[in-house]
């Protein structure tokens, strides 16, 4: 896996003093294959228009466009159109096969909103994806990559996760 330039280290992340790294390997991605994975964890901040600055390293592989939507345990989940087109697909596949209902695809789709990425690498995080994560307008926020997606937290949430799931890893498992 490739570490990030600060490691380990906590600091300013691209000269934003409002941006820091967390862990190491923060903001970078890695090749595999024809898709890069998303990893690493960066406190960023709301500004006046709910907008938030995605990391640069995770700005490559989602083009100018990519799609928000209410992501797993109350947080903000971004996918490049590619991703989110074959996620949606095996939706699709899953309602068919009777695995998840239709409204559970009907939620899924109502929620989701194609994004422009701007030339500051920002996307716009619209009241009611706010309100699905907690996010409060102006707030600090946490922007993290999940392997093959890109999660927004509430940092008071997130750290309960990140608790959990570092107890998870701690006993070897589930």
């Amino acid at each position: 896996m490739t570490v990030g330039v600060n490691g380990g280290k906590m600091g300013s992340a691209g000269g934003n003093p409002r941006s820091r790294h967390h862990t190491a390997g923060a903001g970078t991605t890695e090749k595999r294959g024809t898709r890069r994975v998303f990893v690493g964890v960066h406190e960023r901040q709301l500004d006046e228009r709910g907008r938030v600055a995605l990391p640069s390293s995770y700005r490559g592989d989602l083009g100018d466009q990519c799609y928000l939507f209410f992501g797993d345990d109350g947080c903000v989940s971004i996918r490049s159109t590619d991703s989110f087109d074959q996620q949606a697909a095996e939706l699709v596949d899953a309602v068919k096969r009777g695995d998840t209902t239709r409204n559970r695809m009907r939620a899924f789709a109502a929620s989701a909103s194609q994004a422009t990425i701007d030339k500051q690498g920002r996307i716009t995080l619209d009241a009611r994806l706010r309100e699905h994560a907690g996010i409060e307008p102006h707030a600090p926020v946490m922007v993290l990559g999940l392997i093959d997606q890109i999660e927004i937290w509430e940092p008071e949430a997130y750290r309960a996760h990140e608790s959990a799931g570092q107890h998870e890893i701690a006993r070897g498992g589930r």
